[in-house]
């Protein structure tokens, strides 16, 4: 057995077997942990509807985890074989050993995830700074991806929106555990509420077992000792991503990608300007832009069918399209 298979696999359990503070998995879910140089990638898989399905790899955003897919996974697993990994410091994911939380940090694991388990390629979908990791894989290792589903990537903004800076705030140092200290008193239940009139273009679309699950989840990741140190270094990740520069820009990397590329905006998204579409989709050389106005920033857990749609329309597309010659160097 290969360090990155383990014997066991955790599936849904009833709530009266599951111990407490636990990472909840959704009927029809598993979780396994997979062993990498350097670090410990938790993944969330859903099985595929039959075999020999080609692979699909979900990669979250900042603050969140692979529970962010699981609306989406199961409309497409007669398509794909998918699996959400958990970032390293995210979901069930411990830190990495050498506290990089870099965006290329983040996309090293990424890769390192895809070359041990040989999926690649695969087709890959990001959100927020999962979108920004999503695209500089696709820029330096386009062996690994089919197509490429971006739904509000975290790309350089010259003009950060205002409802965006506490998250920029959130990357300098002390702001952190500044910010921990002043809010201990609040309950996760009000945190989440916070998160989702932040994220949701309409919060009031958050069932109430959505949000009991959320509040759940919060509790979890308060007691994580490293919670904030994950948090506030992640951040710095994306703002530090935002001011490079050459050929490591995330803007430069965006021009290379070869990868057909499906373009996901929300009207109402407070994080990442909607204004931005229009040059994704012509930084991107093979790009279909999808533009939801009454969606947020996590337009596959707001419109998951809609969603679903796009990426099938851009899967079974690509299937039928002669691939394109790779470009050298990386």
């Amino acid at each position: 057995m290969s360090s990155t298979e383990l014997p066991e696999t955790r599936t849904a359990a009833s709530p009266a077997t599951r111990p407490p503070r636990t990472v909840r998995v959704a009927d029809g879910e598993e979780l396994r942990s997979v062993a990498l140089p350097g670090l410990t990638l938790t993944v969330r898989a859903r099985p595929a509807g039959r075999t020999g399905l080609p692979p699909a790899l979900y990669v979250h955003g900042l603050g969140g985890s692979s529970q962010n897919w699981s609306d989406l996974m199961p409309l497409l697993s007669d398509l794909v074989d998918g699996e959400a990994v958990d970032l390293p410091g995210f979901g069930d994911s411990p830190p990495p050993d050498d506290g990089n939380y870099s965006v290329t940090g983040h996309a090293r694991a990424v890769i390192r995830l895809l070359d041990a388990a040989g999926r690649g390629p695969v087709h890959l979908l990001g959100n927020s700074m999962g979108g920004a990791v999503a695209t500089r894989v696709a820029a330096v290792r386009p062996d690994l991806v089919r197509t490429l589903t971006l739904i509000s990537p975290a790309l350089p903004e010259l003009r950060v929106q205002r409802s965006a800076w506490p998250t920029v705030l959130l990357a300098a140092p002390g702001i952190a555990s500044l910010f921990a200290r002043l809010t201990k008193d609040w309950t996760a239940e009000q945190r989440v509420k916070g998160v989702l009139s932040l994220c949701y273009g309409d919060p009031g679309r958050v069932s109430e077992e959505g949000l009991r699950h959320a509040v759940e989840e919060m509790e979890r990741r308060l007691e994580l000792p490293y919670f904030w140190d994950a948090m506030a270094r992640s951040s710095r990740g994306i703002v530090d991503a935002y001011t490079l520069g050459g050929q490591h820009g995330l803007w430069r990397q965006a021009e290379r990608v070869l990868a057909p590329t499906l373009l996901v905006y929300g009207g109402r998204d407070r994080l990442v300007g909607y204004r931005m579409a229009r040059r994704a989709a012509a930084a991107f050389r093979r790009s279909t832009l999808l533009t939801l106005p009454e969606a947020g920033h996590v337009a596959m857990m707001e419109y998951p069918e809609t969603v679903a749609a796009a990426v099938r329309e851009l899967i079974t597309g690509a299937a039928d399209a002669r691939p394109v010659a790779a470009e050298g160097g990386s």
